[in-house]
């Protein structure tokens, strides 16, 4: 997102066009796909602390290289292994950070992964904007590097060696095959509709083989016995709940914040951008604080529905508002913030405490997955619709945040339906029970469980 405002910046230093530019930023994003699952598989096989490592070590490299890049290619490399080594190090990561506290200091590592995530993700807009006020782009990858720098040398003072999780299961190439061909065609599909603004084969067609190879990754895992990521073990009601809710969310918000972006990019001047997207950052940190303050309580699929209508009333709000430039887009982008923040984490460990705890790593590689391929493919299908729906960019940008609002609404309705599908309880998770003894937190029904069946 902190690209998007300086996209001419980066692209005349470089010598690389704009269509270029967005085409390596949908493959990034598609680079962050195919991490998880690479991620999730490597941990099966290698000590995890010891890759987490190797990837900061890669990661900081890559980004000295983005930062002090002297042509296009070199960024263009280093900006995509930054997408991949991102995920890697997210997945990397999570055991350590989420299972290895006591469960007393649980609800702060929750509260810390979803600031991680979406702080992150909400600053991209007003840092890339403040950036732009400058005419210069390096120093923002100066301060990734420098990010990267600190987080390798923190991992480094808190070394703690472990083996792998398991060195018995099988290299699931089918699956990596797939994901790797599947993500590569879509995202580049994606990325050349949006550069182009033109629906043509060169687009199209792998956008809908990649999304196509996806999907059938999906149903190839579903019936695998030993599958990498546990998709037919998640396939009950909290759990798929909760999925369904963090894909429609992301798709809806990403998609809504690149509409925005991508508008204001022409009509406003950085600083103003900067300053309509800082509520953003503001409420992605409020939620934090509450979802840590909610963690251990019965109340995180309450949270998660009640971030689905907040995406809702921003979206709604938007086109209410846009294109006029006020305090009200701004509160806009408060509420979408809320409700990214409030829907998608507490929704990933929904799917995440339904099962074993061993089993948190490839949960959450199978769920980034699926909501990177729904979230990054959406926004730039969205962004060119906007710009065909009508010859006037304001009207299109408007229809195309209808579709964000349909996205959540179903995402709201749908994840609602399959929750109450099985008819659980509100049940406070039982930690200690998941993290000691290596069981579900609570109860997950079947789907349709709760539905009346006929005698015989």
């Amino acid at each position: 997102m902190a690209v998007i405002p300086l996209g001419e910046i980066i692209s005349t230093s470089l010598g690389m066009s704009r269509a270029t530019l967005q085409v390596t930023a949908s493959l990034s994003a598609g680079a962050y796909a195919v991490g998880t699952l690479l991620a999730a598989q490597l941990a099966m096989h290698l000590p995890p602390r010891r890759m987490l490592i190797i990837y900061e070590v890669c990661f900081f490299v890559a980004s000295i290289l983005a930062a002090a890049a002297p042509n296009a290619t070199v960024f263009i490399a280093a900006f995509i292994a930054q997408g991949l080594l991102t995920s890697l190090m997210l997945i990397a990561a999570l055991p350590p950070l989420v299972t290895s506290w006591p469960v007393s200091k649980m609800p702060i590592s929750a509260g810390l992964l979803n600031l991680c995530i979406f702080g992150a993700v909400a600053a991209g807009p007003t840092i890339g904007a403040l950036q732009a006020t400058g005419g210069s782009w390096r120093w923002l990858f100066w301060g990734v590097a420098g990010i990267a720098g600190l987080a390798l040398l923190f991992s480094v003072l808190t070394f703690r060696d472990v083996p792998p999780q398991d060195p018995s299961a099988p290299w699931d190439f089918v699956a990596l095959g797939l994901g790797v061909i599947g993500c590569g065609a879509a995202f580049y599909g994606a990325g050349q509709l949006q550069a182009s603004m033109s629906a043509d084969v060169q687009s199209i067609v792998p956008l809908a083989a990649g999304a196509a190879l996806i999907a059938f990754l999906v149903v190839y895992e579903y019936r695998l016995p030993n599958p990498l990521v546990p998709v037919k073990q998640l396939a009950t009601s909290v759990p798929l709940a909760g999925i369904f809710a963090a894909l429609t969310a992301s798709a809806a918000a990403i998609g809504a914040t690149e509409l925005l972006l991508t508008a204001l990019h022409t009509s406003s001047k950085p600083s103003i951008i900067a300053q309509i997207f800082i509520p953003e950052l503001v409420a992605a940190v409020a939620v934090a604080v509450l979802f840590a303050l909610l963690f251990r309580t019965r109340f995180t699929p309450l949270l998660t529905a009640g971030g689905l209508l907040m995406v809702v009333a921003s979206a709604a709000l938007l086109i209410a508002t846009f294109p006029t430039v006020s305090p009200a887009l701004a509160v806009a982008t408060g509420l979408l913030g809320l409700g990214v923040a409030a829907a998608v984490s507490p929704a990933l460990f929904l799917a995440g405490l339904s099962l074993r705890s061993k089993m948190l790593q490839r949960v959450f590689a199978l769920i980034e997955l699926l909501r990177a391929v729904t979230a990054f493919l959406t926004a730039p299908i969205l962004v060119f619709l906007a710009g065909t729906l009508s010859d006037d960019q304001a009207t299109g940008t408007r229809g195309a945040l209808w579709i964000c609002l349909g996205i959540a609404a179903i995402g709201f309705v749908g994840a609602t339906a399959l929750y109450l599908s099985g008819r659980p309880r509100l049940e406070t998770p039982d930690l200690e029970r998941w993290q000691g003894r290596g069981e579900p937190a609570w109860e997950t029904p079947p789907l349709f469980s709760a539905l009346p069946r006929k005698r015989r």
